[in-house]
């Protein structure tokens, strides 16, 4: 291995259960000022998710699918902006 590489560690990935990163995802989501009509932009969440927190993209495209299936996010169909839902603001409040 080249000096300076990462390491990866085998330890389970925190946001490898798709509810896990729903949850985290609605709780970057209540961080984000939104803009018109409660919109948040998905890049200010993604950007967060993946970089800050070094998630994959595979989880944070699982993370929003459990998000939506359960009425937390609404996805706009273009893919550009989400909305939390009643049942996600719930959330916010634990």
């Amino acid at each position: 291995m080249a000096c300076g590489a990462e390491l990866k560690t085998t330890g389970e990935r925190p946001y490898a259960d798709p509810e896990a990163a729903a949850r985290k995802l609605l709780e970057l989501a209540g961080q984000v000022e939104p803009v018109q009509d409660g919109r948040i932009h998905i890049e200010k969440i993604n950007a967060l998710f993946l970089f800050t927190l070094k998630a994959s993209g595979p989880e944070f495209g699982a993370g929003i699918r459990y998000a939506v299936q359960h009425g937390w996010l609404e996805l706009h169909e273009s893919g550009t902006y989400v909305r939390v839902l009643p049942p996600g603001e719930g959330l916010l409040r634990q």
